[in-house]
């Protein structure tokens, strides 16, 4: 199986459902993420976020554009103060149980996944960036954390 980069832009935090998320979009370097499948994602979005329960209202969302005909979007909330919890839907992937190969129809996916490769390169960044900012200060700030973002370009290795 070859492996390869791909590439990763932060298109700068936005606010859902009152949680603040950092955003980060994974595609093919010579094919960006489509903007019919974006707004799709951001559609489904705030269905993939938890209730608050006290913690900072804060988080990242991955949207990963696949090499075929597949698109997801991963909703990393922050809760518990220091555990993150994931909601995921994905798109034109049959064997994920899509009904159809529509990158722009998102459905829950009900299996465990946390992430691939690609995407868990996001996550080391915001566990570190989440300790740095929210809970090894004498004051958390949440400012600081959605500023904080993993750098662009290549990504996967």
């Amino acid at each position: 199986m070859a492996f390869r980069d791909k590439h990763l832009r932060t298109p700068g935090p936005t606010t859902v459902a009152g949680r603040q998320l950092k955003r980060y979009h994974i595609d093919q370097p010579e094919r960006p993420i489509e903007p019919e499948v974006e707004k799709a994602a951001y559609d489904v979005l705030p269905s993939l976020l938890p209730e608050p329960d006290g913690t900072p209202p804060a988080g990242w969302v991955v949207l990963h554009r696949g090499a075929d005909t597949g698109a997801y979007l991963l909703a990393y909330s922050w809760t518990w103060d220091n555990a993150v919890e994931v909601g995921v839907a994905v798109a034109g992937q049959p064997a994920l149980d899509c009904p159809d190969e529509d990158p722009t129809h998102f459905v829950p996916l009900n299996r465990p996944g946390v992430g691939c490769v690609w995407e868990l390169s996001v996550l080391e960044h915001e566990r570190a960036a989440w300790v740095r900012h929210v809970l090894a200060p004498e004051r958390p700030d949440v400012e600081a954390y959605l500023v904080d973002a993993h750098a662009e370009g290549p990504v996967g290795r």
